[in-house]
């Protein structure tokens, strides 16, 4: 997979943005494993700028993982200060599925039905709510308000 060439004007701009992230990914002592870069490819696909952090103290070591990360991932090295690995992959857009039979329409709803009297079972209700509609605390349906048509000011005034 090829890495992700970025102008310095680009890098610059990624770097900013990463200066207030914590580290997603710890790699441990045992080094660069293929679950350690899963996490990493998973978490640059939810969040495409990340920060890695690494607990090794051989620095030639921790950049060569530094440049083996980018290219495996495909991504774009954009800084290795210390322990701290900052990489970023541009976002894939999901996209939506839009299911054009779907309406909204309205919903059923199970409500208990308390009685005043003690001993006797709770009543279970089917309701049907609408979509301007919305159910109380207590098991009642009640409508949206509707707008009022002049306006508080006016109203107060005449």
């Amino acid at each position: 997979m090829p890495l992700i060439q970025l102008t310095p004007a680009q890098r610059k701009e990624h770097r900013a943005e990463a200066h207030h992230l914590d580290p997603v990914v710890m790699v441990g002592n045992d080094g660069l494993t293929e679950n350690v870069k899963k996490e990493i490819d998973g978490a640059l696909s939810a969040h495409g700028l990340i920060k890695v952090r690494v607990f090794s103290d051989d620095r030639v070591a921790r950049d060569a993982m530094f440049q083996s990360l980018a290219e495996d991932l495909s991504a774009a090295p954009i800084q290795h200060i210390g322990k701290l690995l900052v990489l970023w992959r541009p976002k894939v857009d999901k996209e939506k599925i839009v299911d054009e039979d779907r309406m909204a329409g309205p919903r059923d709803v199970k409500v208990l039905k308390y009685s005043k009297r003690a001993g006797q079972r709770p009543e279970v209700k089917t309701l049907r709510v609408l979509g301007n509609q919305r159910l109380t605390a207590g098991g009642n349906v009640k409508r949206a308000k509707p707008k009022p048509k002049v306006s508080l000011k006016k109203r107060n005034q005449g």
